[in-house]
């Protein structure tokens, strides 16, 4: 079994000449800076907002060279900024899902696994997630768990999650 780990969340500045809305190169380099001994690993990462107290994902990739080689292509810029531009509020971040650092050539297959995942789960957190390859949203859910709406929950819905697996 392989077993990823989730690092971040880690911010990225926007540049001030744009008003605070865009990523320009110079906080590309900083970021590398501050985070550059990612740089490296190969993954998955999630591109998001951080606003008061909770985080909204805005895109899900997968990085099979390297983070540093993938995460800030043009493309990437551009659908970042979609992103940012949808709502004035909000610090972008980034979470990366890193896979163990072996020898040899990094199991693309589960990168791809991983990344068809986190797709789904940003789906659920946010229907307007950017890229929705891998999804067919469910029309189910589970209070308490999975897709259930806000309200209360049942009482035995700890239980069920500890019995189950399922840690939030």
């Amino acid at each position: 079994m392989i077993i990823f780990r989730v690092v971040g969340p880690f911010k990225i500045r926007r540049s001030h000449e744009s008003g605070g809305r865009i990523i320009a190169d110079e906080n590309v380099r900083e970021f590398w800076q501050s985070y550059g001994k990612y740089a490296n690993y190969r993954g998955c990462y999630v591109f998001g907002r951080r606003a008061g107290k909770g985080f909204t994902p805005g895109y899900v990739g997968k990085a099979t060279k390297g983070l540093k080689q993938e995460i800030f292509t043009p493309d990437k810029l551009n659908k970042y900024q979609k992103f940012l531009i949808q709502r004035k509020k909000g610090a972008p971040i980034f979470f990366f899902v890193l896979a163990p650092v072996r020898k040899g050539k990094a199991n693309l297959k589960q990168i791809m696994k991983v990344e068809k995942y986190l797709v789904n789960l940003g789906v659920t957190a946010n229907p307007k997630l950017i890229n929705q390859h891998y999804t067919n949203p469910e029309r189910w859910g589970i209070r308490g768990l999975i897709r259930g709406g806000q309200g209360k929950v049942a009482r035995g819905i700890g239980d069920f999650r500890q019995m189950m697996g399922v840690t939030f």
